[in-house]
């Protein structure tokens, strides 16, 4: 899943730290009790972080970094200005030391949080331990913003000194918000607030989520449970399921839409404060992409939704002998469909070979996740359902969260974020404030992942019946990938956009709602009522508006890439690698350069989507 805020790395529009949990798509599963077959699951270990909640390097950690903080406070407020490029160079340095220790403590909350979101102690662990954060990093706040009020000539003179040029793109990324920047009196009233408004709606959700238990055949289920009862070959388990469902969500409507107005209305005025055009601006500023480029990429896949979604779920109706679909009918396999269990091991094996065969530096660094304690995999109760890849800092290493359930596409989904992790490790020796990359390419190496994964087991398949069952398989998270999440960004926007003359009901969010799905989903599909409500689980509307364009954005490149790559360009395994390893030093116009593609051609999105377009042809004609 890649960026999740359970201690937001942002505050109100403007970046203070890096680091961004990258957070999966949601794929409708999730936790509860894991089936016996799938084998001995792993557990991560969380002490090369920290050894406890109680840990005395945690209490030093912090106190030092305090203590650090008002020293470099002391040390540098109001003397960037005058500052030589070799002084400025140290005081980046210096900067980027403090936060890295921060970034660790703040890792290791969000991460013991995700794992168990009901314990009260963790909660109220987490929670001190943003507002320990959020104190401490009050004596940084000024540091960002007066590299910003530095002249543009002034700072151009000084970056042609090599000890300053080493931070030029942290201090690029950094002047793209440089136009939103508000008075350090009202950036620090905003960046204090911060541990009592949006973060603690988040927290809210979370925990309301983490609680909520749906009624179904006698047992009491979470959230993630659930819904992976909506993949159910059973019609009749997943209607049931998907009432169920339904009427928990009702009969907390009021809740989750409140959270999702009064957030709304926290970004708007952000928003405002900071005249930033639009509700998604933020956004793709952070993400370094024109809006116009994202303007693009929606036109594009929304054009497209007759000859993909619309044409694939026709075809699917009549597979499953229905005149018309369901939502719960969205993820029904298909008929006969391979229902088996595939083993932890089993998918271990299918993911690594996969990897390994495109490139063994890549595959050693994939087996490290599983050699060491770096992947908790086992659905429980409380835990943060889908799946996520956390980078920590550099000075550690990511951990992956699961829910592996043994089904294919739980396979997909280690596949995805082992390539998130990959890029992670690749990505560290930029640093703390330079390995990042923005979410428009933060996506490459999962889905590529995911792409290498698929093709390897779809090329060693003989079976026509199978081969075509896999394809089916693919088609379907692409287009939950690509239309179902371009489907909510459509969502996001038109909720963000009448949130600003008002309060919505209940009732309009469903609405909403039910707009975009029978736009994307197309003439295949009725909605039942209760699906009025199924906005209210979708973590990334909460914790990063106008994240899940980003899933599309990726799938589409990599589609692109991975076209490239097939052709036999030259030196590819090479390109690649040192496209991971540059983190966030370079932009997508200079990353995909050496592969020709560019992401600003409007015929770029038009390759990625005629792929999957290109598998929908084929399963007609099978």
């Amino acid at each position: 899943m890649p960026e999740q805020t359970l201690l937001s790395p942002w505050v109100e529009g403007f970046p203070v730290r890096a680091a961004p949990v990258r957070m999966a798509l949601v794929r409708d599963g999730g936790e509860g009790a894991a089936p016996a077959p799938v084998g001995d699951l792993p557990r991560w270990d969380l002490s090369d972080l920290y050894d406890g909640r109680d840990s005395d390097r945690l209490r030093t950690d912090l106190a030092q970094a305090a203590s650090d903080a008002e020293a470099f406070s002391s040390a540098w407020r109001g003397r960037l200005a005058g500052a030589s490029p070799a002084a400025l160079a140290e005081a980046i340095a210096e900067y980027q030391r403090i936060d890295e220790i921060l970034g660790r403590a703040a890792s290791y909350a969000q991460l013991l949080f995700a794992g168990d979101s009901s314990d009260p102690a963790i909660g109220r662990f987490s929670q001190s331990i943003n507002e320990r954060l959020t104190e401490i990093s009050t004596h940084l706040l000024f540091f960002t913003l007066e590299l910003n009020r530095i002249g543009d000539d002034d700072l151009a003179a000084r970056l042609a000194d090599p000890q300053l040029a080493v931070w030029a793109p942290f201090l690029r990324d950094l002047r793209v918000f440089r136009p939103h920047q508000l008075s350090d009196e009202v950036e620090q009233v905003l960046h204090e607030k911060s541990v009592t408004g949006a973060t603690a709606w988040c927290r809210l959700f979370d925990e309301t989520m983490a609680a909520l238990r749906i009624p179904l055949d006698g047992r009491d289920l979470t959230v993630g449970e659930a819904l992976n009862r909506l993949s159910d070959p059973d019609r009749a388990v997943r209607e049931r399921a998907a009432k169920a469902i339904g009427t928990v969500f009702g009969d907390n409507i009021r809740l989750f839409s409140l959270i999702t107005n009064t957030l709304a209305k926290d970004k708007a005025i952000s928003d405002s404060l900071r005249h930033y055009p639009r509700p998604g601006s933020y956004r793709n500023r952070s993400n370094m992409v024109e809006d116009e480029v994202v303007d693009a990429l929606v036109q594009a896949v929304t054009t497209d939704y007759p000859r993909l979604s619309h044409r694939y779920y026709l075809m699917k109706a009549k597979w499953l002998g229905l005149e018309k679909l369901e939502h719960w009918d969205r993820n029904a396999p298909l008929p006969a469909a391979d229902d088996r269990m595939i083993p932890w091991d089993e998918a271990t094996r299918q993911v690594l070979s996969a990897y390994e065969g495109f490139d063994p530096r890549m595959g050693e660094i994939a087996r490290r996740f599983f050699d060491r304690p770096w992947i908790d995999a086992v659905p429980s109760p409380g835990k943060a359902s889908g799946a996520f890849a956390h980078p920590t800092v550099p000075s550690a290493h990511p951990y992956l969260l699961l829910n592996y359930h043994g089904r294919t596409r739980d396979v997909m989904t280690l596949a995805h974020e082992l390539g998130h992790g990959v890029h992670q490790v690749l990505a560290a020796p930029q640093g703390y404030l330079m390995s990042g990359t923005p979410l428009t390419l933060a996506e490459t190496a999962s889905v590529f992942g995911e792409m290498l994964t698929f093709r390897a087991l779809l090329d060693a398949e003989t079976d026509p019946t199978r081969r075509r069952l896999m394809l089916a398989g693919k088609v379907e998270d692409m287009l939950n990938t690509v239309v179902r999440q371009i489907a909510f960004y459509r969502f996001e926007t038109l909720v963000h956009d009448e949130r600003r003359s008002g309060e919505l009901l209940p009732e309009r969010l469903g609405a909403l709602w039910r707009q975009v799905q029978a736009e994307s989903l197309g003439p295949a599909f009725t909605f039942a009522p209760e699906y009025d409500v199924y906005w209210t689980y979708v973590p990334h509307f909460v914790h990063s508006p106008f994240y899940v364009y980003a899933y599309a954005f990726g799938d589409c490149l990599v589609n692109a890439l991975y076209g490239v790559f097939r052709s036999g360009h030259p030196d590819f395994q090479d390109k690649y690698m040192d496209m991971l390893r540059a983190g966030g030093t370079k932009r997508h116009r200079d990353l995909l350069a050496p592969f020709g593609l560019d992401a600003a051609d409007p015929g770029f999105w038009r390759k990625g989507l005629d792929v999957i377009a290109g598998f929908i042809d084929e399963l007609e004609r099978a």
